[in-house]
């Protein structure tokens, strides 16, 4: 299991520091591997809730009321982290990240904002379709999937790449769920 971690942390890091035509070539095939995954995700909760003859576990007004602050602040906190990513020149896929490390903006509360945004978007179009699957059982198994894989393959990743400026950012900024000063 470690040789496949060590690999896969190998892959991205000389992917990562490849040249500018690789990393542009990888960066759509990555990208729409990913969002093919959490799309993945979503529609199987949906099969789920039906096979298992889930009932919608909220009422239509108050799907409605809840998810919003969910979708909304998600997908801001999502495209904030992207374009700070952007900004530096680098994209949100590992592949083909920023060459130096982002730690303002939404970086400077959360080592993972990007992703933190997409787990409240997701969990806001379950709750807006009152999906108990997606909700409750395919979220947070993609938070818990996502929090291993960064610490265990990005966060190694990183480590490489900025040595002691990632340890130190890592040491003060928590993973996911955001600190305010």
């Amino acid at each position: 299991m470690k040789a496949l971690r060590e690999w896969i942390i190998n892959i991205i890091y000389e992917g990562a520091t490849s040249t500018k035509k690789i990393r542009m070539f990888l960066t759509p095939l990555v990208g729409f591997i990913f969002f093919c995954i959490v799309l993945l995700l979503i529609i199987t909760s949906f099969f789920l809730d039906r096979f298992f003859g889930f009932a919608e576990f909220i009422s239509k007004p108050l799907e409605i009321t809840i998810s919003i602050p969910f979708l909304i602040i998600g997908a801001f906190l999502w495209l904030w982290s992207a374009v700070r990513f952007f900004k530096t020149k680098g994209t949100p896929v590992p592949i083909n990240p920023p060459p130096k490390l982002v730690t303002d903006g939404p970086y400077a509360y959360s080592r993972n904002p990007m992703m933190t945004g997409l787990f409240m978007v997701m969990a806001g179009i379950g709750i807006f379709f009152g999906s108990i699957t997606l909700t409750f059982i395919m979220t947070p198994l993609f938070v818990f999937m996502s929090i291993l894989e960064f610490k265990y393959i990005e966060e190694p990743e990183l480590k490489k790449r900025f040595g002691k400026e990632y340890t130190e950012y890592k040491e003060k900024t928590p993973i996911i769920i955001p600190r305010i000063h």
